[in-house]
């Protein structure tokens, strides 16, 4: 159990601190001391071994032949064989000798003694049994001092008072009331999810109006949603808003090679978040911790298990704390373990999703807060080309703006700034430096027309707002398509005219040059994985009709099976199905190109004169086209 003094560790992780806190500060100490004066005895106690155990004998050294010569001539006088040192000593008419050979080779030995025999010279074997102790203890020692110095390290070195148990000790921070710097005001976009962790900053802080209707705190609620999109930043919210204690903690923290480590780590941290109740505490990317468990596990996984396990247990086992809620952010909800999922562990499942135009707005305020804007600065304008960004983003838009003004001198940031800020983080930054060869010029242009062409020409896709040839990224040039507004669901119709709409450049490459080029990868891949994503996650496909594929495939990986959750026979069917939506789409580019070959034209030229063509002068270009109004949409999920 915790004392009731605590206090935090130097790296901000929430640690106790016991009443006999000096007690053990000496005892360290001592051990250290102990351990530092035990090292050089050690290491002279090993030398004095290696020392002793060298065989020394005196006399003159024979070598085997010389030794057998003295035989045959009756000059040795007696012989006894060292049994350890592996030498034979002795007297002959000129003294002392000793004579080494190798204890291994047996006919060494066998002809040495057949040589005493022969000679009728008496021989006797001499045992020396602390000799043979020089070989395990030679062995012992240098482990006692790799282990005397580590345990110096852990002593000297290790994070807090008890030195190695520092290694299970979890590393959650602990936040005071009023030290984090961010609130709920400073989050937008997610007006939902604000409205449950209000609630439970409510609980901790009254529960006296909701134990008056008999409600009790969720024990846990699970933040979802792609990266990017706040989850992190809500929870540094509740903890700037909190008035109980908040801890926080990575999933991958508690996760460790050594068995039982994690597990540890797990208690740890809980054992400090109980004794703070009521608090609040927070785990970032859960599902490094929360995988979902198989019957396949071995090795390293089996850890991961048990850590799992462990967090099982302290989240809803019969020592369960009371006061101590769980918040948790995951963006691969589908992989987590099902107990961890289910009530009573964690009671609310809360999605953070891409922020729609009015979040947009609010987010976009936020990050421009205290930044020089320009009048001509139209936020809203802002939002509706942002379509489908994350919080993350549009911070990096308005602070790639900010950039960008400092760095052509600007003393205010204009409108003209954040458009080229969007362009930058979607197609990369312009490459002005790069000379194209005149066929690559005219490729480019009809590449980029293509698309806009077919884009407009086709209803389900968005607004052509830009074409250009000026490289950006790592592309030659790049077609800018623009959202007017935020869409929930796409229809199988809208897909299909996108995918038609990626591969429209690569149409009019084929129809006015008459051969393919390399530049139109990019366009190819994301039409493949748009039309893999029809068949297999969308239940668009003609042949399987209303079956996903992906639904088994992670169904699979959660179970920890890796091969392929379906037949062959699907795989076959799902490959021919996104062949034919792609041979189909690239048709049906084709023959809007072939009926609009003079617009392809004229928007060429154009495009090979300006380099970049937007606003009123290509909506004048693709007028001709008259295709139906375009429907907006934002990607879907």
């Amino acid at each position: 159990m915790l004392g009731s003094a605590r206090k935090r560790d130097k790296d901000g992780s929430a640690g106790t601190e016991d009443t006999d806190d000096d007690p053990k500060r000496d005892n360290r100490k001592r051990a250290l001391t102990l351990c530092i004066l035990a090292l050089p005895l050690l290491v002279g106690f090993y030398i004095l071994v290696l020392y002793l155990s060298n065989p020394r004998s005196p006399g003159k050294e024979l070598r085997i032949d010389e030794f057998t010569t003295l035989l045959r001539q009756g000059r040795i006088q007696d012989a006894t064989i060292l049994e350890t040192d592996n030498r034979m000593v002795g007297t002959y008419d000129e003294g002392q000798y000793w004579v080494a050979y190798s204890g291994g080779n047996e006919t060494i030995f066998a002809r040495l003694t057949s040589a005493l025999e022969d000679a009728g010279v008496a021989y006797s074997v001499k045992q020396q049994p602390l000799k043979n102790l020089v070989t395990p203890v030679s062995l012992l020692l240098p482990a006692l001092i790799i282990i005397d110095g580590l345990f110096i390290l852990f002593l000297a070195f290790g994070r807090g008072s008890d030195g190695f148990s520092a290694f299970s000790r979890s590393r959650g921070k602990r936040m005071e009331t009023g030290e984090a710097k961010i609130t709920f005001s400073d989050v937008a976009g997610v007006d939902e999810a604000i409205e449950e962790l209000v609630e439970i900053r409510d609980y901790l802080s009254n529960p006296d109006r909701f134990l008056a209707m008999g409600a009790s705190v969720p024990k846990g609620i699970l933040l979802t949603g792609p990266p990017g999109c706040g989850k992190t930043l809500l929870a540094r919210g509740l903890a700037g808003e909190s008035e109980v204690p908040f801890f926080s903690i990575s999933g991958s923290d508690f996760v460790e090679i050594f068995v039982g480590v994690g597990a540890a780590r797990i208690r740890d941290f809980f054992k400090v978040a109980k004794a703070a109740a009521p608090c609040i505490v927070f785990i970032d990317e859960l599902d490094a911790v929360g995988r979902g468990r198989s019957t396949h596990s071995m090795g390293g996984t089996d850890e991961r298990e048990a850590t799992l396990n462990q967090l099982l247990v302290e989240m809803d086992g019969f020592e369960s704390g009371i006061g101590v809620v769980v918040l948790a952010a995951t963006n691969r909800p589908d992989i987590l373990d099902s107990a961890l999922m289910r009530p009573g562990r964690f009671d609310r499942r809360v999605a953070v999703e891409r922020p729609d135009v009015n979040g947009r707005k609010g987010i976009l305020g936020i990050h421009t807060r205290g930044k020089p804007l320009a009048d001509n600065v139209n936020i809203d304008e802002v939002a509706k080309r942002t379509a489908g960004f994350s919080g993350a983003d549009l911070a990096n838009v308005v602070n790639e703006a900010a950039l960008l003004a400092a760095r052509r001198g600007a003393t205010i940031i204009e409108q003209s700034h954040f458009s080229e800020a969007i362009e930058r983080l979607v197609a990369g930054p312009e490459r002005k430096t790069r000379i194209l060869s005149p066929q690559d010029r005219h490729r480019i242009a009809f590449h980029e027309s293509g698309h806009a062409i077919v884009a407009t020409a086709l209803s389900g896709t968005d607004r052509v707002g830009k074409l250009s040839i000026v490289a950006r990224g790592h592309g030659g040039g790049f077609t800018w398509w623009v959202s007017e507004g935020d869409q929930t669901s796409i229809t199988r119709a809208q897909l299909l005219d996108r995918i038609a709409a990626l591969l429209g450049g690569r149409a009019a490459e084929e129809l006015v040059t008459g051969e393919l080029s390399t530049g139109a990868t990019g366009d190819l891949d994301a039409a493949i994985q748009l039309a893999r994503r029809m068949v297999t996650e969308f239940g668009m496909g003609t042949r399987l009709g209303a079956f996903t594929a992906q639904s088994l495939q992670n169904a699979a990986l959660k179970e920890g099976l890796m091969t392929q959750a379906f037949s062959e026979r699907i795989a076959s069917e799902i490959d021919a199905e996104v062949q034919q939506v792609l041979a189909d789409s690239a048709e049906r580019a084709r023959a809007v190109l072939v009926e609009q070959r003079s617009v392809l034209e004229a928007l060429a030229t154009a495009l090979m004169e300006a380099e970049t063509l937007e606003g009123e002068v290509l909506d004048a270009l693709l007028l001709p086209v008259g295709g139906a109004q375009p429907v907006t949409a934002a990607v879907s999920s």
